[in-house]
């Protein structure tokens, strides 16, 4: 697969796209098998009960092939916040700028939603450290670190990105 090739987006959820999903996350080497289940699961959550379970996916495909996905939705009981649960790169194909323009057109889409904020969480463990610059250098501050969240010396930290110039400032 060339770098030039177009990239081209897709919303809707695929009954091999579990499959895609679980290939993808497990090609990072980032995360636990748990971790990687539960994207999986919000996969068969959303192809079960479609938008009414509150996951929202976009697709990254290149030639053909999935090369990138996120899965995002509206946080519950806000006026227009929404959390970015995943976006991932397969790990052949990272370093091409994918997963800024996912992360671009996600933004779009959210705004289109009425998204005021988006909120995202990832682990303050070093290995992480390419996903934090990743955040920061797409325009998203630290709002929260939770101190040993995950596990003792991992701690959450949480990232926002607000979208609404109304949204009240710092």
């Amino acid at each position: 697969m060339s770098q030039d090739e177009k990239l081209i987006f897709r919303e809707q959820v695929r009954p091999d796209d579990a499959a895609v999903v679980r290939g993808i996350v497990t090609s990072t080497g980032f995360f636990h098998d748990h971790e990687v289940a539960v994207a999986v699961e919000l996969v068969e959550e959303r192809l079960e009960k479609g938008t009414d379970c509150g996951y929202l996916f976009l697709f990254a495909e290149q030639a053909g092939h999935t090369v990138g996905y996120c899965c995002y939705g509206e946080i519950p009981c806000t006026a227009g916040s929404f959390d970015l649960y995943w976006i991932v790169v397969h790990d052949s194909c990272r370093g091409r700028g994918i997963g800024g323009l996912l992360m671009g057109e996600t933004e779009r889409r959210i705004a289109g939603l009425g998204g005021r904020a988006i909120w995202v969480e990832t682990s303050s463990q070093e290995k992480y450290l390419p996903t934090r610059q990743f955040y920061l250098r797409y325009g998203y501050q630290e709002e929260a670190l939770l101190k040993d969240f995950y596990a003792a010396g991992d701690d959450k930290v949480i990232y926002a990105k607000h979208l609404d110039a109304t949204w009240s400032k710092k």
